[in-house]
Formats: C-alpha cells, structure tokens, sequence
C-alpha cells in the first residue's frame, strides 16, 4: 500500500497521529525534501529506506512505488502541508491506479490553515467574509485555466489565499487594488518554521514591506476580515438564539433537548 500522508506546513509536530503511525509502520518512505521537514523522519522504523524525491522526475518516483509494492513493502509517501491542493498527487495516483498499484490518503494542516492561526485570524468573520478562496498565479509548472482569475475572485468579497505567488506580489497588487481598495493584507512566509514571518500591512504598503528574503514557501492573504474589527458577533453564542444545546423560548426548536 502506498500511504499519501500530509505532513503539515513546517513544524514536525503538526502531523496527524495517523499519519505518524503510517510513516512508523512503513519500511519505505518517500518525502518531498524541499518542503517536508527532516524531523519527521524520525518517526521511521530503524533500516527503513529513504528516498527525498525532490531531485526525482515522476517516472523515477513511481519507478521507487511499484519497487516497493512488488516487494510487499508499504511506502508513506510525505507531501507538505495538505493534499488535497498543489501537491501534485492526482498526477502520481493516476500512474498508480494504471499500475494496480493500492492507496490511501490521509489528509495534513494546509498552509492557509497555519497562516491564519500565526495571524490570530479567523478568515471568515460575519458581516465581512463569510467564503475563503484557495488559488493562485500563474507558473511555470501550472497556468490558470480561463476564467480564474484573481480579479473575479475578488470582486466576491472573499478572503482570498493566494498561493505559490509571492514573486508576482506587484502584479497581484495591480490586480487587486481596483476592486479592494486598500484592503488589509498579510504575507506568511514558512508558516510554523522556526524562522516564520509575518508581515502585516494593506494593498498599498505590502510590496514595500516584503523583504528579498521572502521567497516561494510565503502565503499571500487579502481580505477585510484581516483588519479583525467592524465585524458583526455571530448569532451562535448569543444568549436568546435559540439551538439544539441551548433551548429558548416557550416553543424551542429542539423541545426534545430541554
């Protein structure tokens, strides 16, 4: 079985217990060494083989798979942050489902999740943003399919998370600052790493505060729900709503609950 596991934004200790006991229970182990930290590598068994798949092409990563299935070895295969976004897993899964090769996926703590709790923020506040948009700009390795588009995104006034662009900050400040105005922004660079930044400004101010040093690992978050106050308080805690656990009135909903 390959075991895909979603090894967390940076720091060792924000891994699932099961994706920990997946890597401790599989003799092989595959981890893209670019982003993955070196620290989880601990929790390998003792002779267990490890590969950083960081200089492999795709055909080699499979090729060290399906090695590994012939010989009955289970492989924790490591990605960073979540899978289910820009890990370029549907890519190796649809080589191993040609193969006949089995599967698992287990999710890890996404990047904007990390960002936000570095920040303190809740990114859907009511009143100001109640939708947080996953995306990014154009590479090298992926273009945009037509009709995603930062500028639509942000016309809907959502939380915009923008990913792998911090080198195309001064375009996504153009593109943004017509439709937002001068919108809170923040910029989280190795989001849990020992060495984690946060630089906190608005549409206008952000290129000037973003320093050299602040490379491809940094999340670009745009949306009024950074600036953290003007917002309306939910209805969820508020004493006369009435609710399953907290029946009120003469005629609750969920009499039963009383």
């Amino acid at each position: 079985m390959i075991h895909f596991i979603g090894a967390g934004p940076g720091a060792a200790d924000l891994i699932t217990l099961r994706g920990r006991d997946l890597i401790a229970a599989s003799p092989v182990c595959l981890y893209a060494g670019s982003l993955v930290p070196e620290a989880l590598l601990s929790h390998c068994p003792p002779g267990a083989k490890i590969v950083n798949t960081a200089p492999l092409s795709l055909e080699a990563i499979t090729a060290e798979m399906a090695e590994a299935h012939a010989q009955g070895l289970d492989v924790a295969r490591l990605h960073s942050g979540d899978l289910s976004i820009w890990s370029a897993m549907g890519e190796q899964l649809r080589r191993l489902r040609d193969l006949g090769i089995p599967y698992d996926v287990t999710p890890g703590v996404p990047s904007f999740a990390a960002s936000a709790a570095a920040l303190g923020a809740e990114l859907t506040l009511p009143g100001l943003a109640q939708t947080v948009v996953l995306t990014r700009t154009p590479g090298r390795a992926s273009a945009m399919p037509e009709g995603e588009d930062l500028r639509v995104f942000a016309a809907t006034g959502a939380t915009l998370a923008i990913h792998l662009s911090i080198h195309a900050l001064p375009q996504v400040v153009a593109d943004l600052m017509p439709i937002l105005g001068d919108c809170p922004v923040a910029v989280v660079w190795r989001a849990t790493w020992p060495d984690q930044r946060v630089i906190r400004g608005s549409l206008s101010t952000i290129q000037a505060l973003v320093g050299p040093e602040v490379d491809r690992t940094a999340l670009i978050l745009v949306g009024r729900a950074l600036g953290q106050e003007g917002f309306e308080e939910s209805r969820l805690y508020a004493d006369d709503y009435d609710r399953r656990y907290r029946p009120r009135g003469t005629e609750p909903r969920f009499p039963e609950a009383s």
